[in-house]
Order: structure tokens, then C-alpha cells, then sequence
């Protein structure tokens, strides 16, 4: 669920999004309707993170110009109360942003109508519901009501007949297996989320519908006997490009009452052409067009650039659907850092851990909490997504053989990856009880648990007449307020269970990753313990029989080390021992397996990265090679079925899922390249592109996933090692790494005619060899390589000398 922040005019809550409608006012969405969007309506969306703040304002596509111009209105307004340091996006039913799409992650449902036709909030204890949904899309869901019949549905698509107590999932013949989990994602998010775990889930295959006679039973009873054909499979859109190569930036200004766009530069751009007196706009080729408000023009500039960002589109005769971002200098998007060769943020604070923002938000954010300061000032709760100081009282349930079971007080804080768990959070506001039910789902527990966990949380909130506000919790995604009601002793175990009387395996050595900076922020999760679970920007706890290391990376802050010595005392009662990154003792490489590579780049002991990594996915399963961005990414978001490219600025990963086929592998090689070449901020074409097998990451890759677990794919154990590449090296279908080192190919052009101070660190001059690819390898020995190993040694020097490889 994400976490959203609604204004009204004149109050704050701590709910969601917030709907504008016909008489102009704003209402607040509960958080059961969180995804769930009436055509005929306008949405503000304002979340917070860490270092930014974002407002959206959806538009459905039926709804009036005079509330779109009131969305528009509201935003402004919400954005002058912020400081004006959020960065506002434009949303258009069916064409939103990654980022809108992100934090819904189980699906949009669009829905018929708006307020003009009754607008419910959505009840979890109600059951008259018929509905029909056409669900669409593979990484990004969108399920569209559609007319309650069988001339709705088609071949290649998925449709969900929701009647309130039952959701019947029908599968087109000609969908996909990655669409068909989609579906089933989204009709369980359904049920959790607006009834209450209560509702059954039925799965229908289009082309086998004889195996499932009772839910034909239901489908028949509602949109009766099916006559003639299904229509044929409706083709997906078009994919848009990744990026478009031409940028151009615009001087933008009034002239006695007139607009006045004035060309400034064309790409590659650079950060000294924007000047804080002024406003500008940066057109992507019309694919987006992106708003940057100088922090000394005047107010009257800053207030218009929403409405001159709609007048230059009109003017210019783009879709109405383009995408428009407005952001304040020094509040600037990732996105809008990317179009510029080099950015530089003022003020950067040392080390990733260490949080900064913008604005007036950066001004409350060392303010110490305080619950009436956080009901005076919303804009302090937004910031920090607390509702309080987290000083309210904890309850906590583990569920056990389905049923809820006490937690002792006394390991409050610590989760296991085996259970789910329900914490009850209540605290006073305005004189009143207010309550949040958390649900904790563990990576590993059954699906009976998840069930059941959904199933109690219903009891709970009946117990409290509906009031307590539910909030789902994934394993890695705690949000900030649940950090805090655990006051930096919270501590996820990968596996295993708190149950009492259980014993779990002995583990000996035990690693955790320390991430946070004060009591509110801090958690400890547990990691695999060896060496490559390591990473420079934190701190980390390595438990073993006789005692507890704390290893300070070099990226860490002074704030980050006090936090980990909180957690050691909670973790350990062992004597601890400090270890800087570097002067380790060999106790320690020892406990761990031994020493090996981790995410140590220097990019990670400095401060925040100017351009933040970006996630796509490549995949040709809707019968067109695409490419996706993928925002707020995490492991989970890797596919199996397809190929992902991670872009570090410094480096191009393309990651295998063991199921990607080879078509979209070349054509993901293809647009690496060309992801390169046409990049707006001119990128340096011979940037390394890394090839990466599932199950085979190497730590320059894991270092950017947070707490990356390496036994996700336990059944990844046949399959080829990581390759490199350089982007000059030619892929065919022949792809298998060579057996000399590791997997790693290289550009001859790295090898050929170089003293060993020359080659590439890591490279074994003797061996230089065994980094060419098969097809390399005979082009310049003139024999391949299992001929070659059978030679004498004077024969295959003499062939390596003649190569320029000895």
C-alpha cells in the first residue's frame, strides 16, 4: 500500500488520495479504495519519501474541464503550502507515469462513472457487488469495468467477474503465464483489501472450461449461455521509446500579457544553463514535457508554470495525454537530472544514509517529534509519514495454526520470515482513539498464514467497529511508522519462526544489515553471512558463538555507526568488537566463509549519485519487443521471463531471468546500445554493458538492491554464469561463458598488445585467453578452444604471442 497524504481545506489526514469533485471540493479516499479510480473524477496524490515529495493529479478521462482546472488549482495551492519543493506530475487515465503506477503495485481499476453517479467509498463489509473487469498489462495492471457480458471478453485477455463473495478469474486462451499471475495478484489484492480476505478466488481457463464446471456455473449464472465466438485477441499499444534523443530546453516568460517560449539549447544539456531568476521548459520530444521553476522568479512565474507547461503542449499541438512534470529548483526529479551531461545537487550531505530534502519540508527535518508539533504542523507529518511520535501502545499477534497467539512483550520488534504477524497500533488524537492494524507477511510463510493474517485482521477491525485504518506489510517494505513504534529495535530475521517451543536451525555466523539514522528509521535485516552480502554504505552485524562484530563501511554516517551500536546491544549480549571497512581481522573474513567481492564502488562511499540507477524491463511476450521502465525498483521486480536492464550512469547491466528467451536477450543487447547512443545527456558510447545470468549477480550489481537475497531462485542452480561485454562485442545466439574465469567475457581491443598494468583489474595476464568469447577466441588463435587446450604449452604461447595475448 502506498504511502499517501490528503489535504482538505483546511485539515489534514493521514488516508490516501483525495478526489476532486463537482462542487470543487476535495474529499478524502480511505484506504481501501486506494487504486480504484471513477472515470468521471479527479485525483490528487501526494506521497512522501525519504528525500522528495510528489503530487500528482489523476484525470479521468470523463471527467469536466471545470474539475481538471480545480485539480489543477488545488495542486498549486498544495504546493505553495509545501514550499513549493514537491515535484508536481500530470497523470491522464491510461497513460500515467511508472512512478503513479508504482505505488499501486497490484493494479489500476478504472471505474464507470463518478460522483454524478453515487460515489460509495468502498466498504469492506458489503457484498453487492457485479462487476466486470478487463484486465490488461504484465508489469503495470490496469483492470477497466466493462459491460457485464459475454461480448466483453475476447481471447486474449483476462477478465475478473467480481460478485461481491466471489471473484471468477477467466483466462484467454492466448494470454500469458506472466499476465495470468498479474490477474491472480490483483483479484487477491481485491479481496484482502475491500472485503476483507472474506471473498473466494476462482480460476476459469478460457480453452479448458469443461475443468472447472462449478465456476462455469457462476459465470453462466450471471452473463448466461455463451453463444458464437470470442472476438480475437485485442492488440496491446503501442510500446512508446525509452527515451527520446531530442531535448530541447526553453526560456519561458510573458511579454505584455503574451507567452513567450524561447529556445535556449539543444542536447546534451548542461546544469549552468538554468538560471534561478527564471522558469524554463525541457521538451522530450513531446513524449514528456518537464517544468523547472528558478527558486528567485517571482511568485506569479512559479504559480503559472503548471498552466504554461498546458499552453506550450496546446501550442505546440501534443497529445493531451503527454506527460507534464513542474518541480523547484533544487527539488529536481531523477527523470530531469538524466537529460543533463553532468547535475550537481547544493548542499549534498556525506554518505547515501545520510537523508536531505528540500524546500520548506528540509527545514522540519531534524525537528524532534513532538505529537502535538506533528497535529500543528501536517506538513511535518507528511514529511516524516508518522502520525504521531510513535509513542502510542503496541499490540502484537503472530499467527499460529491460523489463529492469532500473543506476542511476548519482550521480543516486540522482532519478525521472522516464516510467520505473519498483526500489530495493533493505538494512539490518541483530538482526545479520541485512533488505531492502525498493521499486517506483516513473512517471505517465507504459507499461504494458509497470508490467508489467515488477512482473516483476523477482519475480526480485529470488527472488534473496533471498523475504525482501525489496515495497512499491509510486506517483508522489506516497512513503512516509516512502522519502523518507529519499534524505536531502532526492529530486527527481521530471513527465516524460520518466533513461535514458542519451535527450534529453529542453528545458523551459526548470523549477518544484518543496519540501515537508518535515528530510533524512528532504523530496522536490521538479516542477510546472508559471507562476504558478498557486504556493502560500503552500511553498517552491518556479524553475530557469531563468541562475539558481535560491528563492520562500519566506508559510506556510512557518524548517525548510521550510533544505530548499529543500539541494535548490537539489542541483538547481542556478546562483547562487540568495531571493524572498519579495510582493517578486518582475519577472525572476521573467517566467520564469513572467507573473503570475497562486494558492493564496494566508490560511488557508494561518497555522497548521493547525481543521476539515481534506473530499472527496465525487455520482453516480447505481447508479441512486441518493449522496454518499461520500472520505478521505486526492488529484487522482486527482476522477471524471470525476461530481461532487465539496470542503468548505474557508470555502467549498463542487462540481468537474464532464466526463462527470457533469445530473441528479447539479442534485441536487449540492440537497445542497450541504443539506449546509449541516442541518450540526451550525450553518455559515453564505450560505457561498459554487463551481461548477468539470474542466480550469477555479482555484487556490482546486488550493492544496488537493498538487502538482496541470494536464495530467492533456489531452484537457479544449472544455469550459465554472469558475462560482460564491452559494446563493441557482437552477440549472436551463442552465448555460453568460457571456463577459465568465471564467466566474464571481454572486448579483445581490452587484451590485445597490453602489459599486465594495462589490463583490466582482475585479469590474470597468463590467462588472457580465457576472457574472449568462443567466436573471438578462434578469429584471432585461428582453432577453437577445446582444440586449443589439447596443444602442447610452446604451441599455444607461440599461438598467443602471434595473437598479441602473452
Amino acid at each position: 500500500m502506498p504511502n499517501l497524504y490528503v489535504a482538505l481545506a483546511s485539515s489534514w489526514h493521514s488516508s490516501g488520495d483525495y478526489r476532486c469533485f463537482a462542487n470543487m471540493q476535495m474529499v478524502p479516499v480511505p484506504p481501501q479504495g486506494f487504486g480504484n479510480f471513477f472515470e468521471g473524477d479527479c485525483y490528487i496524490v501526494l506521497t512522501c519519501s525519504i528525500c522528495s515529495t510528489d503530487i500528482h493529479y489523476w484525470i479521468g478521462k470523463a471527467s469536466s474541464q471545470d474539475e481538471q482546472g480545480a485539480a489543477a488549482i488545488y495542486v498549486t495551492q498544495l504546493d505553495e503550502y509545501l514550499g513549493g519543493s514537491p515535484v508536481q506530475h500530470r497523470e491522464v487515465q491510461g497513460s500515467e507515469s511508472p512512478r503513479f503506477r508504482s505505488y499501486f503495485r497490484n493494479g489500476i481499476i478504472y471505474k464507470k462513472g463518478g460522483v454524478a453517479s453515487g460515489f460509495r467509498h468502498v466498504d469492506t463489509n458489503a457484498y453487492n457487488v457485479l462487476r466486470l473487469l478487463h484486465v490488461k498489462g504484465r508489469k503495470n495492471v490496469t483492470a477497466t469495468e466493462v459491460e457485464v457480458s459475454w461480448n466483453s471478453f475476447n481471447n486474449g485477455d483476462i477478465f475478473l467477474l467480481d460478485v461481491g463473495k466471489a471473484i471468477v478469474q477467466w483466462n484467454g486462451p492466448q494470454s500469458n503465464r506472466r499476465e495470468k499471475l498479474k490477474a491472480v495478484l490483483l483479484a487477491q489484492d481485491i479481496r484482502d483489501r475491500e472485503r476483507g480476505g472474506r471473498a473466494q478466488i476462482g480460476v476459469v481457463e478460457g480453452g479448458d472450461e469443461q475443468d472447472s464446471p462449478e465456476l462455469m456455473k457462476v459465470m453462466t449464472a450471471v452473463l448466461g449461455q455463451r453463444t458464437g465466438h470470442l472476438k480475437d485477441a485485442i492488440p496491446d499499444e503501442k510500446p512508446g521509446q525509452v527515451q527520446k534523443t531530442n531535448v530541447r530546453l526553453y526560456h519561458v516568460f510573458e511579454n505584455s500579457g503574451n507567452l513567450v517560449v524561447q529556445e535556449v539549447a539543444t542536447q546534451p544539456l548542461t546544469q549552468d544553463l538554468l538560471h534561478s531568476s527564471d522558469c524554463y521548459i525541457v521538451d522530450q520530444s513531446g513524449s514528456s514535457v518537464m517544468v523547472w521553476k528558478g527558486k528567485l522568479a517571482s511568485k506569479q512565474e512559479r504559480r503559472e508554470a503548471l498552466n504554461r507547461a498546458m499552453g506550450y503542449i496546446k501550442a505546440k499541438n501534443y497529445p493531451s495525454s503527454t506527460t507534464v512534470e513542474v518541480m523547484t529548483e533544487g527539488g529536481e526529479s531523477a527523470m530531469f537530472k538524466h537529460l543533463f551531461k553532468s547535475w550537481r545537487d547544493k548542499g549534498q550531505t556525506q554518505g547515501l544514509g545520510t537523508t536531505h530534502s528540500v524546500g520548506k519540508i528540509a527545514k522540519v527535518d531534524q525537528v524532534k517529534f513532538d505529537v502535538m508539533e506533528l497535529h500543528a504542523r501536517p506538513e511535518l507529518a507528511a514529511q516524516q509519514r508518522m502520525v504521531d511520535d510513535a509513542s502510542g501502545d503496541v499490540k502484537v499477534w503472530r499467527i499460529e495454526n491460523l489463529e492469532l497467539a500473543d506476542v511476548n512483550p519482550s521480543t516486540y520488534g522482532q519478525f521472522y520470515g516464516g510467520d505473519c504477524y498483526l500489530v495493533l497500533y493505538t494512539y490518541q488524537r483530538s482526545n479520541q482513539q485512533q488505531h492502525i492494524l498493521y499486517m506483516w507477511q513473512g517471505r517465507h510463510a504459507t499461504k494458509d498464514e497470508i490467508t489467515a493474517c488477512a482473516y483476523q485482521a477482519v475480526n480485529i477491525d470488527n472488534k473496533y467497529n471498523g475504525a482501525p485504518v489496515q495497512v499491509r506489510v510486506i517483508m522489506g517494505k516497512e513503512p516509516r511508522h512502522f519502523l518507529a513504534i519499534f524505536k531502532g529495535n526492529l530486527i527481521i530475521f530471513m527465516g524460520g519462526t518466533g513461535r514458542p517451543g519451535v527450534v529453529n536451525p542453528e545458523a551459526g555466523a548470523r549477518l544484518f544489515q543496519v540501515r537508518g539514522t535515528n530510533e524512528l528509521n532504523t530496522k536490521a535485516t538479516e542477510v546472508p553471512a559471507r562476504a558478498s552480502s557486504l556493502n560500503t554504505n552500511d553498517v552491518f552485524l556479524l553475530k557469531t558463538d563468541h562475539v558481535c562484530y560491528l563492520w562500519y563501511g566506508k559510506g556510512c554516517s557518524g548517525d548510521e555507526r550510533v544505530m548499529g551500536r543500539a541494535m548490537s546491544d539489542v541483538l547481542s549480549r556478546q562483547d562487540k568488537q568495531v571493524v572498519m571497512e579495510g582493517q578486518e581481522p582475519a577472525e572476521f573474513w573467517v566467520a564469513l566463509g572467507g573473503k570475497a567481492p562486494y558492493a564496494s564502488d566508490k560511488r557508494l562511499q561518497r555522497e548521493e549519485p547525481p543521476h539515481s540507477p534506473r530499472l527496465f524491463e525487455c520482453s516480447n511476450q505481447t508479441g512486441q519487443f518493449r522496454m518499461t521502465e520500472v520505478d521505486d525498483f526492488a529484487q522482486s521486480d527482476l522477471d524471470e521471463e525476461d530481461v532487465m536492464l539496470l542503468d548505474t550512469w557508470e555502467e549498463i547491466f542487462l540481468w537474464v531471468g532464466k526463462f527470457a528467451n533469445k530473441h528479447e536477450t539479442k534485441e536487449a543487447w540492440n537497445s542497450a546500445q541504443e539506449y546509449l547512443r541516442t541518450h540526451p545527456a550525450g553518455r559515453d558510447p564505450d560505457t561498459p554493458i554487463i551481461f548477468v545470468r539470474q542466480g550469477y549477480e555479482p555484487p556490482t550489481f546486488t550493492g544496488w538492491f537493498n538487502a538482496w537475497d541470494p536464495h530467492k531462485w533456489s531452484s537457479s542452480k544449472n544455469m550459465s554464469p554472469s558475462v560482460s561485454f564491452s559494446p563493441s562485442s557482437q552477440v549472436d545466439g551463442g552465448m555460453s561463458p568460457s571456463a577459465g574465469n568465471s564467466g566474464m567475457y571481454m572486448d579483445p581491443d581490452l587484451l590485445i598488445n597490453k602489459s599486465p598494468s594495462e589490463l583490466p583489474k582482475g585479469v590474470e595476464a597468463s590467462q588472457r585467453e580465457a576472457y574472449l568469447s568462443d567466436a573471438d577466441f578462434e578469429n584471432l588463435l585461428g582453432t577453437s578452444r577445446s582444440d586449443f587446450q589439447r596443444l602442447p604449452k610452446w604451441r599455444q604461447n607461440d599461438l598467443k604471442k602471434k595473437a598479441g595475448l602473452f
